[in-house]
Parts: structure tokens; C-alpha cells; sequence
């Protein structure tokens, strides 16, 4: 998208710089940066360890508002007015454009800054408070800060056709603008993944955490293997379920047909199994599965959230979520046939080039702030 107006100035806020939301962020800001737009980040301090300081230190020298830390925790906290009034604070003296919160608790304190004429206050879920169902007491409460927030709003941004029409069953219609627009990944993420010498039948690469789903897929490894069917498993990957996951494996007597090998780069993980697995409880629009997809790797997935928006036509790759049984029949006939999953990975890179670009990705987000200011 040519640029035919002065530069936004831009600041990108996130709770935790961490897994997909990050490297969203990350994406965006460096796609702003390269047209010419003044962009900033802010993010907790309190996540993210050496990879966020890492990550945050290899983009600060395109980030000309600066990069932040601030202390913001997950839950409703004793702490967040102050840190609401230091990030305000911050707003004021960048003189901004634009103030993007991405997830619920970045977006709170987004929204409440006032209404103004010079600065529009956007936000993108990324999933955040609306995983939580709405017949729970944390669903409610959150349910009901999510609408007494939607009309200080200017920009809603989703990355899911999912996302935004639970945003809109769940919370209400907002009255303002409302754009979807679709992750994206890079131009070097099409070169293609190819098995490890090490690989083992199945790889999961992510986040350690509950709504993940990897300890469901522990489970489908357990019952494949009770059965007959002795498939191997590699899990790339950390987080607060760590120690969960491996007890779970000790316990299922899995130690011979499970191996943990950490965090690693996607590509790198992906690379450490035949067949990667993609078990989320819930999920928007998660990265892994479309990083996966650029590379040719062949996947399954559960049929939730914005996934099936990824794949398409080709929802055979899908098993029903929340389901061993499912999910564990679906890798047994995959790995009994896995020219036709590689087939499909074929069919499903050319489907990410054309809809799920960088490019297209920022062009669609600079697209909606410019569209919101009301300038070309």
C-alpha cells in the first residue's frame, strides 16, 4: 500500500511478549517500519525472559518511539492503576497517531484513554478474554469489561472471521469500524521444511499450555500405543505446563516414545517430525499452523477456532477438538497414508501464498487506521 500521507506514529502494547501475539506484533511494527511509519512497543516485564529481551533488543533499532517494559500481570491486579496511569502517561508524551492493544489486558488499558480527535485507540483480542466461556465466572466478569469497553473503541481489528463473530455473540456489536485481517507470514517461510534423520512420527511445536492441548495429545500417543500402534512423538516447546506434561508422561510409562527437546524456532521443530500435530482446546489464528503450512509441513489440527479458516478446502486435515478419540483416529490413518498428507501440505502451502502474506497482513492493518483517521 503506497503511503500518500505523513508517517502514523504508532505504539504497539501487549501483556505478554510472548508465542503468536508477539510475534504478530513483531511483524507488524517491522512492515510499518519498512514504509516509513514512526513505531514504538510496549510489553510486561514480567514474561518472556531471555527471548523477549532478545527479541525486543533485535527490533529497538527500528522502533522509533522506543521499545518499554511495564509490569502487567495476566489477572485483575492490585498494581494495574498505577501501571494504567504510567502507560497513559507514555501515550501522552509520544504524541500519538495510533494506540493498538493487542489482548484483553493490553486492550483495557488502551481503552481508557479518552475519546480524542488526534489519536484513535484500536484493538485486536488475539483470542484473550474470549476463551473464556461466558457461563464461567471469569467469562462473566470479563464478558461484562469487554462491553463496557466496546464503544471506547475506535478500531476493532481481528485476525479471524472466528474472532470476530464470537467477539460479536459474546460481547455485542460494535458500533464502530470492524476489520478482519488474516496473520500473515514472510517471503523465507515458503522455503520448504525437510524431516531430520531424528524425526520422530509426530511433532508438536508450541506453547505449554492448557489451552494448547498438547497433554490431549500425550493422551492420543497413550491410546495409539495401548492399541498396537507404537508412534513416536517430539514436543518442541515450554511453558507453565512443562513439568504437568512431563509427570504426565512418567505416569503413562510414555519415556521410550515421548521426548522433550524445549523451545525452539519453529522450523527447527517442524523439522523433528513427520507429521505435526496441532491439538489446541482454542485458538483465533494461531501462527504455528500457518508457518507450517508456508513450509509444506504435513499437519493435522483441530477443528476449532479460526483454523479452519486456514485450511479451506482442505478440512480432511481437521479432527473434532477436544477429542483423544478423534484426534487419535486421524493420526493413525495419517500415518498409515502420509503421501496423501503430504499431497495436501502441497495444496495448502500455495493456499497460505496467495491469502496469508506479511504484506497483505500489514497493508490490511494500515488500511484500517488510515480508514479510521479518515485520511488516504
Amino acid at each position: 500500500m503506497p503511503e500518500t500521507t505523513k508517517p502514523l506514529r504508532i505504539l504497539h502494547a501487549v501483556r505478554a511478549p510472548v508465542g503468536g501475539i508477539f510475534r504478530h506484533i513483531i511483524d507488524v511494527a517491522n512492515g510499518q517500519a519498512d514504509r516509513g511509519h514512526e513505531v514504538g512497543i510496549l510489553a510486561d516485564s514480567l514474561t518472556g525472559g531471555e527471548r523477549a529481551e532478545a527479541a525486543l533488543k533485535a527490533i529497538a533499532p527500528r522502533m522509533k518511539l522506543g521499545t518499554y517494559r511495564l509490569p502487567i500481570h495476566r489477572e485483575p491486579h492490585p498494581g494495574d492503576a498505577l501501571i494504567a496511569r504510567k502507560f497513559l502517561g507514555l501515550a501522552r508524551q509520544l504524541k500519538l497517531d495510533v494506540l493498538h492493544g493487542h489482548g484483553a489486558k493490553a486492550g483495557v488499558f488502551v481503552r481508557l484513554k479518552g475519546k480524542s480527535k488526534k489519536i484513535i485507540r484500536v484493538y485486536t483480542p488475539h483470542g484473550g478474554s474470549l476463551h473464556y466461556p461466558p457461563d464461567t465466572l471469569k467469562g462473566a466478569v470479563y464478558s461484562r469489561m469487554e462491553r463496557a469497553l466496546m464503544n471506547r473503541t475506535d478500531l476493532f481489528l481481528f485476525e479471524s472471521a472466528f474472532a470476530r463473530d464470537t467477539y460479536q455473540r459474546v460481547i455485542g456489536k460494535p458500533t464502530g469500524p470492524v476489520h478482519c485481517v488474516f496473520n500473515g507470514v514472510t517471503a523465507a517461510e515458503f522455503d520448504p521444511v525437510i524431516p531430520a534423520d531424528d524425526a520422530t512420527d509426530l511433532v508438536y511445536v508450541g506453547e505449554f499450555r492448557r489451552i494448547k492441548g498438547a497433554d490431549l495429545l500425550i493422551e492420543a500417543v497413550a491410546r495409539l500405543r495401548a492399541d498396537g500402534n507404537p508412534v513416536t512423538l517430539t514436543l518442541a516447546g515450554d511453558g507453565e505446563e512443562t513439568a504437568a506434561l512431563k509427570a504426565q508422561v512418567q505416569q503413562l510409562k510414555l519415556g521410550d516414545a515421548v521426548r522433550f527437546i524445549g523451545h525452539v524456532k519453529p522450523r527447527y521443530g517442524f523439522s523433528k517430525g513427520r507429521l505435526l500435530i496441532v491439538p489446541s482446546r482454542g485458538d483465533s489464528m494461531p501462527y504455528v499452523v500457518i508457518e507450517a503450512a508456508a513450509a509444506g509441513v504435513p499437519m493435522l489440527a483441530a477443528r476449532i477456532g479460526g483454523i479452519p479458516e486456514i485450511f479451506g478446502p482442505h478440512e480432511d486435515a481437521l479432527f473434532a477438538g477436544n477429542s483423544i478419540g478423534a484426534m487419535a483416529d486421524a493420526i493413525e490413518a495419517a500415518l498409515a497414508d502420509l503421501e496423501t498428507a503430504r499431497a495436501r501440505a502441497k495444496d495448502l502451502r500455495e493456499r497460505i501464498f496467495v491469502h496469508f502474506s506479511q504484506k497483505a497482513m500489514v497493508d490490511g492493518v494500515l488500511a484500517g487506521y488510515r480508514d479510521t483517521l479518515g485520511t488516504d
